[in-house]
């Protein structure tokens, strides 16, 4: 009980404080006012006219999309009620200019307004008709599928950046046809149009055009800009166009000739051969050029022939309407290599088609880091933008295509995209698609050259020509060859995908032909015991196969990897390993083959090791910092001896590629040299008597053996791919060591320069001819032919 009652009692205190409180609240709220946000219209019209849009042009682009929003209106109600369209059965935009008013019209035939639509969405900022009829059409039983456009309700105020008055002339079914008028200040006008119904349906658009804004009375930048922004709408764009065209003028003698015809029958033979005279010099007139005059004739052309193809289903969609599609949109001749046309779900739903050029971009690696994928951006079917930055890597910024979205987040000026996770998702989907593209291009091509190995083996009856042409009509070796570069770049830049793009690439190889080679086909290939895929690195195909480091390896019968384009040994450096199979370089250390009895070669290394290392001990101490150090070899079969470097190291290729950089700074290219292995053939005869005369000799000081190991050396670094050490000591040893022994020249000394006989005696004889010309008296040759 005793704590019960000081519960009790701060209960009856908190009671009493809330008590007390509640009033004051109440009163304080039926004391409070509410207010409406007031705004300055000029100052709003100023605001959305000046600093909402980038680009005067959008202005077409939202009286376009607001043209197709009221057709779409009309002829989803028409569904319900085709009475509807009696008053107008053409669902159509047109756009018609006049250079001496400077005026723009637009008209389309769609739901049309009443007065009372004209005061509340034109008279209203901000207040979107469209937005208002899909809320009405949302609550009723049949929604239907709306695909309008407008949202923002200020798209139409855009106008006034080209323009100093519109007037809209509107008619809807319910209603007389009104005019509506404003000049952009804080009034407008409307009244019932005193000429009646001239519409049927619908609403004109007239635009006052300002001084600076000429260009758009110019057919040809009209017609620009509907395809630009607007080529997809659903209904046809018609502009209204000028032919000038040459017309001949008929000539008012043609009659004079009908009368004299008549008069050729009576005359008499001499009076024709006159006449027939006169004829010729009449023909030879009338061959001159007929007189002409330039006529213009105006026409109603339509602008937007090319439907919005992504919209409809793939089954519906034949290939020639995909390759139709590709050159209106990319304006190129070719056709596309291949395409895909998809549409996504989830938390962003869109439509697109990606293709894939038939020809390279003069440009695409000259900018490749400015250079963005020619993807547009459209929101239901009007252009939002075409210039994508981050949507897609930019190691596939060959593609292109059209990317179509209901819901994106647009800047109310709807020429820029938000910031937004939206954004990333959309952008790693569209990878996604592209590169299951690229992957199904290039798995056709590999089941169709299976099926031709079939036959081959079967026939084996293919010549090297056959070969040449099926690799050309093959079109993923037709992609590679093009835009093969870009997938290597995408090795190296975009890690999350690099398990997908490694399965892209292809390369040549010692048995490839003059085809390529997949990763996937060389481990299909590879030997039982063979533990690693071997690729070499030069700087053509013609270099790698005549290196000396491929000569056990095709002692052995293996494949190696030709990696012959600049970028191809930056991109392996991020390929460690495929399917399971590291990736080894045959110019490096550390390479085993798998075939090798461990317990023999361990042997039969310490015996050579043994016995070569006297050589490898002199070889070290005279080479110095040339090289790391000196071993015996169990890569080549033929050559005396090769350069390897470190496993971690710059390759020799490596190393050519830098040193050929245009800002390459030499220092710091030092500083990142390989450490260079001299790797000998201990079953050479030259090693082995080298080796014999060091054992003999001891640490001797003979320059002849020194001479001839430094020419071992560079004649390893050479055929290793490096620069020879010392330039000019190797032109030295080889004038002393190959030429003077191999001419039997005793010594280099230079031999006497040649003497040169006196011919005096010429010369004084010269000397008096000269003196006896000076003697002749030209006089005496005056009026002969010898003078």
């Amino acid at each position: 009980m005793r704590l019960i009652k000081p519960i009790l009692i701060g209960c009856a205190v908190v009671v009493g404080l809330l008590s007390s409180y509640v009033p004051t609240v109440a009163a304080e709220a039926v004391e409070a006012e509410t207010f409406e946000f007031q705004a300055e219209v000029n100052r709003l019209m100023d605001i959305i006219i000046n600093s909402l849009y980038k680009n005067k042009e959008i202005f077409l682009r939202e009286l376009i999309s607001n043209a197709s929003d009221a057709i779409d209106k009309i002829r989803y109600l028409s569904v319900s009620d085709p009475t509807v369209l009696d008053s107008k059965k053409e669902l159509d935009i047109r756009i018609q200019f006049n250079s001496d008013e400077r005026t723009l019209t637009i008209t389309d035939a769609g739901v049309g307004m009443t007065k009372a639509d004209l005061v509340a969405n034109l008279g209203t900022v901000a207040k979107s008709g469209t937005t208002n009829f899909v809320e009405a059409m949302s609550q009723s039983e049949n929604s239907g599928d709306l695909s309008l456009i407008g949202q923002f309700g200020v798209g139409f105020y855009s106008v006034y950046l080209v323009a100093d008055k519109v007037k809209v002339r509107s008619k809807h079914n319910n209603d007389d046809q009104y005019i509506w008028e404003s000049s952009a200040d804080s009034s407008f006008s409307v009244w019932k149009d005193p000429e009646g119904n001239t519409l049927g349906r619908g609403t004109e658009i007239t635009l006052f055009l300002k001084e600076d804004a000429g260009e758009f009375l110019d057919q040809d930048r009209l017609e620009e800009l509907v395809l630009r922004y607007s080529e997809f709408i659903t209904f046809p764009i018609y502009l209204h166009k000028s032919k000038t065209e040459t017309v001949t003028i008929e000539d008012d003698e043609d009659e004079e000739d009908l009368d004299d015809e008549d008069d050729e029958e009576i005359l008499d033979e001499e009076d024709e051969e006159i006449l027939d005279e006169e004829d010729e010099e009449e023909e030879e007139e009338d061959d001159t050029e007929p007189k002409t005059e330039q006529v213009t004739t105006w026409e109603w052309h339509q602008v937007n022939s090319q439907p919005a193809i992504w919209a409809r289903d793939t089954k519906e969609v034949s290939d020639d309407e995909y390759k139709s599609f590709y050159k209106s949109l990319s304006k190129d001749a070719s056709d596309p290599t291949t395409w895909i046309h998809f549409k996504a779900e989830g938390e962003v739903e869109f439509k697109s088609i990606l293709f894939v050029p038939g020809q390279v971009p003069f440009d695409l690696y000259d900018s490749y880091h400015t250079k963005n994928a020619q993807l547009r951006l459209y929101v239901r079917k009007v252009l939002i933008t075409d210039e994508f930055e981050d949507l897609v890597p930019r190691y596939l910024n060959f593609l292109r295509g059209v990317v179509d979205s209901d819901d994106l987040p647009l800047n109310v000026s709807r020429e820029t995209l938000q910031q937004h996770k939206v954004l990333k998702v959309m952008g790693k989907k569209l990878v996604r698609k592209a590169l299951e593209m690229l992957r199904k291009l290039a798995s056709k091509s590999d089941d169709d050259s299976s099926d031709d190995d079939d036959e081959d083996e079967e026939s084996d009856t293919d010549s090297d020509e056959s070969e040449e042409e099926e690799n050309k009509e093959d079109p993923y070796l037709d992609f590679w060859e093009k835009f093969g570069k870009n997938i290597k770049l995408g090795i190296i830049e975009d890690p999350a995908n690099r398990s997908k793009l490694t399965k892209l690439l292809r390369f040549k190889s010692n048995k490839s032909g003059d085809g390529y080679t997949s990763l996937e086909k060389y481990v299909e290939n590879m030997k039982e015991w063979q533990k690693a895929i071997y690729f070499i690195a030069g700087e053509s195909v013609q270099a790698v196969e005549d290196s000396a480091f491929l000569e056990k390896v095709k002692a052995k019968d293996l494949e190696v990897l030709y990696l012959v384009d600049p970028i191809d040994e930056y991109a392996i450096q991020h390929v460690t390993e495929f399917d399971g199979k590291k990736l080894q370089s045959v110019t490096k250390e550390g390479l085993k083959f798998g075939d090798e009895d461990e317990a023999l070669e361990k042997k039969r290394e310490k015996a050579y090791k043994e016995n070569f290392k006297p050589l490898t001990d002199y070889l070290k101490t005279l080479y110095g910092d040339a090289i790391s150090k000196v071993t015996v070899s169990k890569r080549v079969e033929k050559s005396p001896c090769i350069i390897v470097t470190s496993q971690y190291g710059n390759s020799a290729n490596m190393e050519r590629i830098m040193r050929s950089q245009a800002f390459t700074d030499q220092q710091k290219t030092g500083y990142m040299a390989s450490q260079k292995t001299l790797e000998i053939n201990p079953r050479h005869p030259i090693i082995s008597e080298l080796n014999t005369r060091v054992q003999a000799q001891g640490a001797t000081d003979d320059d002849t053996i020194a001479d001839l190991a430094w020419l071992l050396l560079d004649n390893a670094l050479m055929q290793s791919g490096f620069p020879a050490y010392d330039i000019q000591g190797f032109n030295d040893r080889m004038l002393r060591s190959v030429f003077q022994p191999g001419l039997s020249v005793d010594s280099l000394d230079l031999v006497p320069e040649i003497e040169i006989p006196e011919d005096d005696e010429e010369d004084e004889a010269g000397a008096d001819d000269v003196d006896d010309l000076d003697d002749i008296d030209l006089s005496d040759f005056a009026g002969t032919d010898e003078l």
